[in-house]
């Protein structure tokens, strides 16, 4: 990939948080663009990189020819585990690994080549839904400003997902909300042993 260091790239973040990302990207002299629409592809402006964030709709990479190959997302799972919806949630209802990930976007749903990974330890103890999932985006945050000095530059390999993982829809964790009446501040101690015994049949 062509570096771009002695000139400011344009910078697209799709994201309802954007302030949390732009000061990584401005800190590289590139400027910043943001859409949070509801259809992604109103989105026309011609930009080198797109960074989706909390986005939550579907980016169709093609739609964006001047970004080719340079679109990338930011999600709070260990990929491949908890793709799709809710990955906090479901790291604990699954018991699986928890993290988060910098990832390519590609005609998938979380499904692009990795470019960084980070896993992320809590004491399940000490924890809800609700400060993991503050945790895990502050990871997220961090692992982007880490990376992205290197991403512009053409630096940063990526590497194909492998083993089959996970993937969760929204309407899976709307229909067992009602087990966890504290909502996001559940204990995730109480989410996972739930998990559990619904795994066991038992819940």
């Amino acid at each position: 990939m062509q570096s771009h260091d002695h000139s400011p790239l344009q910078v697209a973040i799709f994201s309802p948080y954007p302030e949390r990302l732009a000061a990584a990207i401005e800190s590289t002299g590139d400027w910043v663009i943001v859409f949070n629409g509801d259809d992604p592809r109103a989105f026309r402006s011609p930009v080198d990189w797109i960074v989706s964030y909390g986005y939550r709709k579907i980016i169709d990479p093609a739609a964006y020819p001047t970004a080719r190959g340079r679109l990338v997302n930011l999600h709070i799972s260990l990929l491949p585990w908890n793709r799709g919806a809710d990955p906090n949630f479901w790291s604990w209802f699954d018991d699986t690994p928890k993290g988060v990930t910098l990832h390519h976007i590609d005609k998938g749903l979380d499904t692009g080549a990795i470019v960084a990974a980070r896993e992320v330890a809590f004491d399940p103890a000490d924890e809800t839904l609700g400060s993991s999932y503050d945790k895990l985006q502050e990871a997220a945050c961090a692992l982007f400003r880490d990376v992205w000095p290197g991403l512009r530059r053409g630096e940063v390999p990526s590497i194909p997902q492998s083993g089959a993982g996970s993937y969760h829809r929204r309407a899976q964790r709307e229909a067992i909300w009602d087990r966890f009446p504290l909502g996001w501040d559940t204990p995730v101690s109480e989410v996972r042993e739930y998990g559990r015994k619904a795994r066991l049949g038992s819940a």
